[in-house]
């Protein structure tokens, strides 16, 4: 590997490794499902957000990101979809929690979903979250060596932020897989899921607000 790729994927994990372990909305997915579903549909959604790490380096390194930056419209939708979104997952975990069909149901068990589901939950909740392309857009150009090729450093730089949140999200769903029987009572699992909703509608009004 040439000495300012090297030096680019170093610097660039890094700061990219410090992000990852600051809790934001995918570290909130991701263990929120793992705890009321288990940890095969917490990887699915890992997996999804996975996804949405490389098509926003990717964006970022051929960009895409700066043009949607550059049009104040383009990221209003953005940020007004995105926010909607988000208030949508948190009203729909607040309904788990508080709704009159839990409270009639004697199994705690959290209705099972797709595969698809669960990744394609993790991959719009990365997409739709403007933060994340603002993070590629103002980072990602500082460390692409002149003369390399951009769309391919920047996949290799998004490999990299991605490898860390495998690490990242690994120790989040084995941590709560192993408290898994701590969460099994309803009541609990009722109080995470509407601190997961709150969280998530709190993003999602705060992101709507923010000019």
């Amino acid at each position: 590997m040439p000495e300012p790729v090297l030096a680019a994927v170093l610097g660039f994990a890094l700061v990219a490794g410090l992000v990852t372990i600051t809790p934001g909305l995918d570290t909130v997915l991701v263990v929120r499902t793992a705890i009321g579903q288990g940890w095969r549909d917490a990887s699915a959604t890992a997996l999804g957000i996975l996804v949405g790490v490389f098509a926003w380096a990717a964006a970022a390194a051929v960009g895409l990101s700066a043009l949607l930056a550059a049009s104040e419209v383009g990221f209003l939708a953005l940020r007004v979809v995105g926010a909607g979104y988000l208030v949508w997952l948190g009203v729909g975990m607040l309904r788990q929690a508080f709704g009159a069909e839990r409270e009639a149901t004697a199994e705690p068990e959290v209705r099972a979903e797709s595969w698809w589901a669960n990744a394609r939950r993790g991959l719009l909740t990365n997409l739709l979250n403007p933060k994340v392309g603002a993070f590629y857009l103002a980072l990602l150009p500082q460390f692409l060596p002149a003369g390399e090729s951009p769309l391919l450093i920047g996949l290799l730089l998004g490999a990299v932020h991605a490898a860390e949140s495998v690490v990242w999200f690994a120790v989040m769903i084995g941590s709560a897989h192993l408290a898994r029987a701590w969460f099994e009572s309803r009541r609990t699992r009722r109080a995470i899921d509407g601190a997961s909703g709150a969280a998530m509608i709190g993003f999602g009004v705060y992101l709507a607000a923010k000019g």
